[in-house]
């Protein structure tokens, strides 16, 4: 018996023309009237995407790939884990010396360097999405090392995005810091809709920090097993989630390294209701 569904939200129930198929929302709705806990898995952080959990009256939240979980029905805390401020500078360093794009995400904030160019412009664009009611402000500084310096603010993730192939990076990170650092591309079928642009980017974490560590946390507060758990996504992030659930669904536009560990495999894409399909494949209304 199911007792928790996780999703993904970009690519696996919001579609990639920032769409949400409309029996998406029935069967979010059907699995609240359940009493089955709905949890939003996403990369964002809280403040992105709050108005998004209110819509859907999810129950808890794993924001920013892992780093913080929140009950969405008493606004409690549950977990959260932040980058050092000598994790932060050393991935900036890299960064520079390359010549990369480079954001970060605070407790109320989306900083990022000189410009906004790829996520963090995508995410100033969502801003005026009727799906989305965001409590974030968006910044531009010149120098995000000063800024963190100066106003002494927590660094939740920390993104470097690029056209180009950052493999290199990733490796060069990997060897100065003992952190998570996920590489999420945006390319052919994948490409930005809503910036109309293709890239790559880095989600850098801190250590042991993912998606399925998170939901590891949260099913021990809630004291249940992994085969009463039914997760559901579309990307490398996801991952993990998926392996490891009882019920593990890759959405039919997910990625083939997703699709490889899944139990399940939707026939539907996210613009014609994978999400919908998977919910009402395994579980009884």
């Amino acid at each position: 018996m199911i007792k928790l569904v996780a999703s993904d939200l970009d690519g696996t129930i919001i579609g990639r023309d920032n769409t949400i198929y409309e029996n998406n929302f029935k069967a979010i709705n059907d699995i609240n009237n359940k009493n089955i806990d709905f949890v939003i898995c996403t990369g964002k952080t809280y403040p992105i995407i709050k108005g998004m959990c209110n819509k859907f009256n999810a129950s808890y939240g794993i924001f920013g790939n892992g780093n913080q979980i929140i009950n969405l029905k008493t606004g409690e805390e549950i977990y959260k884990k932040l980058l050092t401020s000598s994790e932060v500078n050393s991935c900036i360093d890299v960064a520079r010396a390359h010549n990369l794009h480079i954001h970060i995400y605070t407790d109320n904030e989306i900083v990022s360097e000189k410009e906004l160019k790829f996520m963090d412009l995508r995410n100033y664009k969502l801003q005026e999405d009727k799906y989305y009611d965001t409590s974030l402000n968006i910044i531009v500084v010149d120098d995000i090392k000063q800024y963190l310096l100066f106003n002494k603010v927590n660094v939740c993730q920390l993104v470097i995005s690029s056209e180009s192939d950052l493999s290199s990076t990733k490796d060069e990170i990997l060897k100065k810091e003992d952190i998570c650092v996920t590489t999420i591309k945006k390319y052919g079928e994948y490409k930005d809709k809503v910036i109309d642009k293709e890239y790559e980017y880095l989600d850098i974490t801190p250590k042991n920090i993912n998606k399925d560590s998170a939901l590891n946390i949260l099913k021990n507060y809630l004291n249940i097993n992994n085969d009463e758990i039914m997760a559901i996504g579309d990307n490398l992030n996801d991952l993990d989630m998926v392996k490891n659930s009882g019920i593990g669904v890759a959405v039919a536009n997910a990625y083939d390294e997703l699709k490889q560990v899944a139990k399940y495999t939707t026939s539907n894409s996210v613009e014609t209701g994978g999400f919908a399909e998977a919910v009402y494949k395994f579980i009884e209304f």
